[in-house]
């Protein structure tokens, strides 16, 4: 039987050198981190209504921390959220945090924010790629650990075994083993109760609102000493402009105080500033206050100067906070302004200016994102964490009224000291049934991944581990689920730099590509379809490049989709038997990333998703072709 362990009686072996500190034992910094899926939101959704914040005839839908449209669409956090709780006389300030690799950065900044985590695991998946990454990042801090293992009224739900490979994963990050006395509590969020006894299911969530207190300690420092907030996250709001939040590291904020505004990263940086309003969490809202006091969760507005690392302090002593290093990006797409035939048609920000602005805007609060200026004005380099990372960015502006063409993705490469090319690894956990495993295997190995284990589960799954290069996976998500028939399950997470593993074979299938302008007809696509999959319907307008389907063979076809049957003296040219066509390919933005060729660009409209030839005229591209074999 494993001890029960207080982390607010070893706190302080975690702070040394820290003496005449006060204790705030009325407040609890808490972040809950995990893999993508695993709970996190809903846990959260469980605390809430049960504390008592909601009315009772209040309508509250689920997951109501998601208040992104795309969050809600695709079931996963990508912004970090803030909200408090209270709980026997003690506020609970609560962190929701992203679970996908591709938001890792919004982990990793507001961890500074906490003073402990609730690290959430899945009672059948287990901790997967990300947990060890979320987890990894909390103990670099110190942060004390609490374990949820979630879900445990699943049928398949191995809760002990989950345990015991959390408790591995503890010690494999940190060899002090100070983590292996961590307490675990055993919970199913949907269901709304939580009990520290893994053999006993209660009514409410009780037990883990006392966990929390007990075991995620109160934030410690100086009350009276001079002001020091760092600022984790960054919001905007029309009417009151940027909002920076963060924690009260030291003393006391008030409204209309003057401060100094520094950055550890950039000693340049000094602004005599002066704070408009404050806000502290309350539920869901932030409530307006007049002060803040050390170890409080804070939101300030009238700052506009203010980003992301940056130090408020008192005017006279002036102490930066050092700010977590961010994971570096891994992958970098072209975004440029549309010059496709159809540019204009559908969206309200079209010019070079516009889109400029709104990838500078997105620094703001994206800060695991870069945007570099090319040669030019038209087009910029955007590099983010993954695919994924891009493309939530790219449909964010979509449904804001902006048009752009976006490139195929490619890796970040490196050198090392010796001038070696190094490349972005993943690591790839694969569950999957017995029977595509073949499939699976062959494919990781055409795209050099190399197996690192595999071990059975249970209900007829395997789960394989592979080290592969992250230009492997460009275009692999959609085979996977091809290859195994929409049963697989594929995550992956950032293994670092390794020398570079050799070519992989680029796509195999070609494009079927429109002749002429003009729009689709079925007589067209009906001659068309024989060639390959197609992606577009009769009816719809097309332009002479635009990439209409993918060819079943290499190489590229030109089709003409617009072309109609002729009239005879025998029949008409509408009264031949109805042409069967088969349903056309839809495809979610991250299938076109994938899909998309080198010479191939992806028009991006407020209404459309469109991929085309970046040389659109038939002529040029065959000259090109001709080219480049020589």
């Amino acid at each position: 039987m494993r001890r029960s362990f207080n982390w607010n009686d070893q706190f302080f072996q975690f702070n040394e050198g820290s003496v005449n500190l006060n204790i705030r034992n009325d407040i609890r910094n808490v972040a809950i981190i995990a893999h993508v899926d695993h709970g996190k939101t809903t846990l959260v959704d469980a605390l809430l209504k049960q504390s008592g914040i909601f009315r009772e005839n209040q309508h509250v839908q689920e997951r109501v921390m998601d208040s992104n449209d795309l969050e809600r669409e695709r079931g996963i956090t990508i912004l970090s959220k803030n909200t408090a709780i209270d709980y026997k006389g003690t506020k609970i300030n609560i962190v929701d945090t992203p679970g996908h690799a591709d938001f890792g950065g919004e982990v990793e900044r507001v961890l500074k924010m906490v003073n402990g985590v609730i690290l959430v695991v899945d009672a059948f998946e287990g901790p997967m790629p990300q947990t060890k990454f979320v987890l990894k990042k909390a103990l670099e801090l110190s942060l004390p650990v609490l374990v949820c293992v979630n879900k445990v009224d699943r049928p398949e739900a191995r809760p002990v075994e989950v345990v015991d490979e959390v408790l591995e994963l503890l010690l494999e990050l940190d060899e002090s083993e100070r983590y292996l006395e961590s307490p675990f509590i055993f919970a199913s969020a949907i269901g709304g109760w939580a009990s520290t006894d893994i053999n006993e299911k209660k009514d409410t969530m009780e037990d883990m609102y006392e966990a929390i207190l007990e075991h995620i300690p109160a934030p410690q420092g100086e009350l009276d000493g001079p002001v020091q907030l760092l600022i984790t996250t960054i919001d905007y709001n029309e009417y009151v402009g940027r909002i920076g939040v963060g924690k009260v590291e030291r003393g006391t904020v008030k409204v209309n105080q003057d401060v100094m505004l520094l950055n550890h990263l950039e000693p340049e940086k000094k602004h005599k500033v002066r704070i408009g309003k404050l806000y502290e969490y309350n539920g869901l809202a932030r409530v307006e206050v007049t002060e803040a006091k050390m170890g409080s969760i804070i939101a300030l507005s009238g700052i506009e100067q203010i980003h992301i690392g940056d130090t408020l302090t008192d005017l006279e002593v002036q102490e930066t906070i050092e700010f977590v290093k961010i994971s570096e990006p891994t992958i970098a797409m072209n975004f440029s302004v549309n010059d496709s035939p159809f540019a204009g048609q559908e969206g309200k920000f079209i010019t070079s200016r516009q889109l400029r602005d709104r990838l500078m805007k997105e620094l703001n609060t994206n800060i695991s994102l870069r945007v570099e200026e090319m040669d030019t004005a038209d087009t910029f380099k955007v590099s983010g964490r993954g695919e994924l990372h891009l493309s939530i960015l790219m449909e964010t502006m979509r449904r804001e009224g902006y048009e752009l063409q976006v490139s195929k993705p490619e890796v970040l490469f490196k050198r090392d000291e010796n001038g070696k090319l190094l490349e972005p690894m993943e690591r790839a956990v694969i569950d999957v049934p017995e029977d595509f495993m073949g499939p699976v295997m062959e494919k990781m190995g055409t795209r050099k991944g190399e197996m690192i284990n595999m071990q059975q589960s249970k209900g007829g799954y395997v789960r394989l581990d592979f080290s592969i290069p992250t230009r492997g996976l460009i275009g692999y998500r959609s085979e996977f689920l091809t290859d195994t028939k929409g049963n697989g399950i594929l995550n992956t997470i950032f293994d670092g730099y390794q020398p570079y593993k050799g070519d992989i074979i680029a796509r195999s299938q070609g494009s079927l590509v429109a002749f002429e302008d003009g729009v689709a007809v079925a007589y067209g696509l009906f001659n068309a379809q024989d060639r390959g999959i197609l992606f577009i319907d009769p009816g719809q307008k097309v332009y002479q490049g635009m990439v209409i389907g993918s060819n079943s063979r290499s190489g590229d076809i030109d089709v003409n989709v617009c072309k109609r049957k002729q009239a005879t003296n025998m029949r008409a040219s509408g009264s031949d038997e109805s042409l069967r066509l088969s349903p056309p390919k839809r495809m979610s933005l991250e299938e076109i990333l994938e899909f998309i060729d080198e010479d191939e660009l992806v028009e991006i409209t407020p209404k459309s998703m469109r991929i085309r030839k970046k040389v659109l005229d038939k002529t040029q591209r065959a000259r090109i072709t001709a080219k480049n074999k020589k």
